[in-house]
C-alpha cells in the first residue's frame, strides 16, 4: 500500500506560479510510474502530466506544455509539478497519483493510489 499526500496549493494571480508536491510514504517509490490529475467543479478529473518510474521521460497534455514542468527525486520519495504561467483555466483541485506500470501512462485507470488533493486558485 502507498500513501500519497499532495501540498504546495493555494491562490496565485493570472501569470504566476506555484510548485506542487507529492510525498509518498511505503516502499517501492522509485519502480512506479507518477502522475498528476486535476479536477475543476462539475468537470471530469482530467489528466496532467506523467513521469516514469525513473524520471527519464515525461507527458503534459497539450494545454500545459511548455509552462507545467513534473520532476521527482526518489531519494526523497517526492514528486513535484512547477507550474508557470498559470491561467484562470488552471484552478482545480490537483490530485497525485501512483502507478504500478513503470513507464508514463495517461488515463486514470492505470493509476492504483491516489492523493487526498490540493487546490490551486489562479486569479484574474
Amino acid at each position: 500500500q502507498v500513501q500519497l499526500v499532495e501540498s504546495g496549493g493555494g491562490l496565485v494571480q493570472a501569470g504566476g506560479s506555484l510548485r506542487l508536491s507529492c510525498t509518498a510514504s511505503g516502499h517501492g517509490f522509485s519502480t512506479y510510474a507518477m502522475g498528476w490529475f486535476r479536477q475543476s467543479p462539475g468537470k471530469e478529473r482530467e489528466f496532467v502530466a506523467s513521469i516514469s518510474y525513473n524520471g527519464g521521460s515525461t507527458y503534459y497534455r497539450n494545454s500545459v506544455k511548455g509552462r507545467f514542468t513534473i520532476s521527482r527525486d526518489n531519494a526523497k520519495n517526492v514528486v513535484y509539478l512547477q507550474m508557470n504561467s498559470l491561467k484562470p483555466d488552471d484552478t482545480a483541485v490537483y490530485y497525485c497519483a501512483a502507478s504500478r506500470r513503470i513507464v508514463v501512462v495517461i488515463t486514470e485507470g492505470a493509476y492504483a493510489y491516489w492523493g487526498q488533493g490540493t487546490q490551486v486558485t489562479v486569479s484574474s
